[in-house]
């Protein structure tokens, strides 16, 4: 089975040779060392490259333990560099060596060494980086399949696709587990038996049952407004908890550092500004947080909200919540200000998006509901209402486009239509 990861091979390929330590970060389980040992080895052979210029070690497999002392790794690393054309280094779970930092940085002076890692989250998070390689270090971050991505691979027809991606998301390995009750004990079993103790062991966590009761009220509350304060307000509410606000901050960032989950912030469209607390907590892969809770939330309109927002992120992009202030005028001829929300506001350099996540389209009324927050917007970037519906691209005389969820996730240029 091949899994077509392209977008990720060639943010390889053009850091190639740039001097600096290329860092595949991600969740557990999302692929980096596919992508590293297969995708792109290939890549490299098919290059010209030399087999013995390719230089692999799997630090999490037993046989390798010896290389996790530092010294021994970086002995044994430079005794295979045989002459002074280029060697490629590829290091897997980088962070079970012993002092890791300081055999990369070594093997990074040499000029015919390119250096290539992968790493978990237990030691090597994306925040990490810079301050881990002292500013050498170059950040790839792979997701969990997109949907495009996962239907590479997939034995069926994008509907039946798009029902298995929605309820149990895109980590490579689902794809080869052949039964619900298979996948569902793999999400559930990862989650606790790899992301949760990761988090737990990385930030000295001694509360384990709060920091799941967290994870369940993210869960629940996908595409809503939280914050701390409220959160902690929800476990004195319905637990009886103490827990405090400061304590919720913290599993917040150690969640957000395993790449768990994302945050996306408000910001004020008009006023060109960004507004803060509540955010919206979208999980990284769709299928963990229909695991947490036992498939009992996957109501269609909120999975489908939190996928648009992986896929614009996967894309590149820099997504956050819009935020549009009105003043319309009522019945009495009164007028008071609204605060109407666009899904999400993308931007990426110069360009930008301001995206709507329609479930359904029945009729005209819910149609006006769906483009009210985008008319409001007095700019010349282009608006897009994404629906479940399965329609033919539409524009409307106010330059709306209207497209079916399928196409807007199969056609990786779907923005540009």
């Amino acid at each position: 089975m091949e899994i077509e990861r392209s977008r990720y091979l060639q943010e390889l390929i053009d850091r190639k040779h740039n001097g600096l330590i290329k860092v595949v970060t991600g969740a557990r389980r999302a692929g980096k060392s596919y992508l590293l040992f297969r995708i792109f080895v290939k890549h490299l052979k098919d290059s010209g490259v030399n087999e013995d210029h390719i230089i692999r070690i799997s630090l999490d497999e037993r046989k390798m333990e010896a290389y996790r002392s530092p010294d021994i790794l970086l002995e044994h690393l430079e005794s295979q560099i045989q002459d002074e054309q280029m060697h490629y280094i590829l290091l897997d779970e980088i962070q079970m060596a012993d002092d890791f930092e300081s055999v990369l940085n070594s093997l990074n002076h040499r000029e015919n060494v390119d250096v290539y890692v992968t790493g978990s989250n237990s030691r090597l998070l994306s925040k990490d980086v810079i301050t881990e390689f002292r500013g050498r270090g170059d950040e790839i971050h792979l997701y969990p399949l997109s949907f495009r991505e996962f239907m590479s691979a997939y034995e069926g027809d994008r509907y039946r696709g798009w029902e298995e991606y929605r309820l149990y998301g895109g980590l490579p390995f689902i794809l080869s587990r052949k039964t619900g009750q298979q996948k569902t004990e793999y999400l559930t079993n990862l989650f606790r038996e790899t992301y949760l103790k990761d988090i737990i062991e990385r930030h000295g966590i001694r509360n384990d049952a709060e920091l799941f009761r967290l994870v369940e009220v993210l869960s629940s509350s996908v595409g809503s407004l939280t914050n701390p304060k409220r959160i902690a307000d929800t476990f004195r509410t319905v637990t009886g908890s103490s827990i405090s606000q400061n304590t919720i901050k913290s599993y917040i960032d150690a969640l957000e550092d395993a790449f768990l989950i994302k945050g996306a912030e408000r910001y004020d469209v008009k006023g060109r500004r960004y507004i803060g607390s509540p955010r919206k907590y979208y999980f990284e892969d769709i299928g963990i947080r229909n695991a947490l809770l036992n498939f009992r939330q996957t109501e269609e309109n909120h999975v489908m909200e939190n996928i648009i927002f992986n896929e614009l992120r996967v894309r590149g992009y820099q997504v956050d919540v819009g935020v549009v202030e009105t003043y319309e005028k009522d019945a009495e001829g009164a007028y008071s200000r609204k605060h109407l929300e666009i899904d999400f506001v993308a931007g990426q350099g110069s360009k930008r998006y301001y995206i709507q996540s329609a479930f359904a389209l029945p009729d005209d009324e819910k149609i006006r509901q769906g483009v009210r927050p985008l008319l409001s917007v007095h700019d010349s970037f282009k608006k897009i209402v994404v629906t479940r519906d399965y329609v033919f691209l539409r524009r409307d005389n106010d330059g709306i486009v209207t497209m079916g969820i399928l196409d807007f996730l199969l056609n990786e240029n779907s923005l540009e239509l």
